[in-house]
């Protein structure tokens, strides 16, 4: 039996710490800040929806990451051939090792998008649609790991 938490995680009570390898960027374009955020999201989100420790000692729940794909692509194309709509998206690889519960292990790509109206430039909008992409990626991730449904 698993112990539980509010956030409807069901995590083995000989689970007590986890790690989240700085995750390695292979898109080919390159945001320099994604890495790093992804990373602290992913650390933050397993710190403060369950009781685990992060600890890089030997950790019962090993999380490895790539983002593989940062793109964007034009959608809902108007009568004069104009993109009304530009859309991001972002795809990580994710690996997780889970020592206490082994069929908790998995390897699997995750990925997100969001649109924005293409009037606007990428850099006006890309912030914010990173912070928005990067939260429905870490909760796919984290329901993964650690949400039996």
């Amino acid at each position: 039996m698993g112990g539980y938490s509010f956030t409807g995680a069901s995590i083995s009570p000989q689970t007590k710490t986890f790690f989240v390898e700085h995750f390695n960027n292979r898109a080919s374009i390159v945001q320099p800040m994604l890495s790093s955020e992804l990373t602290l999201a992913l650390t933050n989100k397993v710190s403060s929806s369950t009781t685990l420790k992060s600890s890089d000692d030997n950790p019962d729940v090993y999380f490895k990451g790539t983002i593989t794909a940062y793109n964007i692509t034009p959608v809902s194309i108007q009568g004069d051939d104009k993109a009304a709509k530009n859309r991001l998206t972002i795809t990580v690889k994710i690996s997780c090792v889970n020592k206490q519960d082994k069929k908790q292990s998995f390897e699997q790509s995750f990925s997100r998008f969001k649109d924005y109206d293409s009037g606007l430039s990428l850099s006006d909008v890309e912030e914010s649609l990173m912070k928005q992409i990067n939260e429905e990626l870490v909760e796919d991730i984290f329901n993964k790991a650690f949400v039996n449904w």
